[in-house]
């Protein structure tokens, strides 16, 4: 098989794994050495959600000998199979940098054979690209769950960052769509991920020239939908990882039905992309405004609200902690008002040193007025009221109504004759209203199921 068609069929099969992050390391260029490390980013490859990073996105092989039954490369699905050489790879990796289409790589596999032979010829290949082109660009690598610990040290002294995809969110769920993985075998190296990275920065504080391990962390991906695990029990798991495993990130994967399955949604099903943004924003309060996984969803209500965004659902939920009086309160309590990031709260609280707050400065600061406006006091001035319902109808979030919406072509752009436009015009105008009625509708829907459940 030529170079070519290898990356055509190894590219797409990685387009299922999440990589819409930073590279967490900031490391200069070099003399006698190729590429540089910024912690901007990278660009180049799409992420699921429109996102573009420079990263050669690629599966080592498409070879399975598992047989998870979400995956379409499981060793039952009949598709075109395909296997780089170490040196391969580290060429293609080359080529492309010279290029300048990339500034690094995402490398993870199928389990071709074993985990431990996969992550032997993963290790040669990041080996060659080191020490033989010294490549000193970014490298995020896939642990190969069940491999030798040996070969996670050795890939983690090679790599910027590690992840150990956990992909379900329970044993039970791992037992029946993924028989050959076990929690054991996943969680194993991310608890050795943990331990040498925390023991590599102590080195590296001490002696600056000691090899790195892992220097940018560790992250992890969970598919979302596939399985009937509710919203709170995958926090409840993100928050646990966060804190046992130290990690930077965990990557929800809305599921796309790809595989026809009994034991899976239908291919007809769509991706949950909604609950998916709705995990990704509660990911966001666990890691930067001191939020816990329990505060935000309970027994009684498992799942986020698919209308309201978690910070505003937790803020109607919880009357009793407003107002907030934006000229005396502390950062963590600024941290829980709609509206206020960390920076609009640092910039707060920076502020109000040499001046009194009102809303022309949070305009000013950054604060959205629109959100925090019904949960703030400004010298005891409460700047807008209403009733819970009021409220809650004025923070419905818009993207749960894009009801109608269609992606633009190029043709719609195109001049045309006036004869030949007008019927165009007119479809396009009662296209709009019939939207706009249905997303009024849904709209009134979700104040009346809001309502009720306040």
């Amino acid at each position: 098989m030529e170079l070519g068609e290898k990356l055509e069929i190894l590219a797409d099969s990685a387009k299922y794994d999440v990589a819409c992050t930073s590279s967490g390391v900031d490391r200069p260029g070099q003399r006698g050495s190729l590429g540089s490390c910024a912690a901007a980013g990278i660009c180049h490859a799409f992420t699921p959600d429109g996102r573009c990073v420079s990263l050669l996105k690629v599966l080592y092989s498409n070879a399975c000998s598992y047989d998870c039954r979400y995956c379409v490369n499981r060793r039952s699905n009949d598709r075109p199979r395909a296997t780089f050489t170490p040196r391969e790879l580290a060429g293609l990796t080359i080529g492309f940098y010279r290029r300048n289409y990339i500034e690094g790589l995402f490398l993870s596999s199928a389990v071709l054979g074993t985990p431990d032979r996969t992550m032997e010829l993963m290790i040669e290949a990041l080996r060659i690209l080191r020490e033989e082109y010294h490549f000193n660009g970014y490298i995020h690598a896939k642990t190969i769950p069940g491999a030798d610990p040996l070969l996670v040290e050795r890939i983690g002294l090679l790599a910027d960052r590690l992840s150990v995809n956990i992909e379900l969110p329970s044993e039970n769920s791992l037992l029946r769509l993924a028989p050959d993985k076990k929690k054991s075998a996943i969680l194993r190296p991310m608890g050795q991920i943990a331990v040498k990275s925390a023991e590599s920065r102590r080195q590296l504080a001490v002696y600056k020239r000691a090899p790195a391990f892992a220097p940018a962390g560790q992250s992890t991906q969970m598919i979302i939908g596939a399985t009937p695990e509710s919203d709170r029990h995958i926090l409840d798991l993100t928050e646990a990882l966060y804190k046992k495993y130290a990690l930077k990130r965990v990557f929800f994967s809305a599921y796309l039905p790809v595989v026809e399955d009994e034991r899976l949604p239908a291919l007809s099903t769509r991706p949950p992309l909604l609950r998916e943004h709705r995990l990704y924003q509660a990911d966001w309060l666990l890691r930067y405004y001191h939020f816990s996984a329990r505060e935000l969803l309970s027994e009684a209500e498992p799942n986020f609200d698919p209308y309201l965004d978690p910070k505003c659902t937790w803020a109607l939920r919880h009357p009793e902690f407003f107002p907030v009086e934006v000229n005396t309160a502390a950062r963590e309590e600024l941290l829980r008002v709609p509206g206020i990031g960390p920076k609009s709260a640092l910039r707060i609280v920076q502020a109000r040193r040499m001046q009194r707050l009102g809303m022309a400065e949070l305009k000013r600061i950054g604060v959205v007025l629109k959100r925090a406006q019904y949960f703030i006091t400004c010298g005891g001035r409460l700047p807008a009221r209403g009733t819970r319902a009021e409220i809650a109808g004025a923070l419905l979030d818009p993207k749960a109504f894009a009801v109608g919406v269609q992606q633009l072509s190029l043709d719609d752009f195109v001049a045309r004759p006036l004869h030949c436009a007008a019927p165009a015009v007119q479809e396009l105008a009662d296209h709009g209203v019939a939207a706009r009625q249905a997303a009024q509708m849904v709209r009134q829907e979700a104040l009346t199921c809001l309502t009720r459940r306040m």
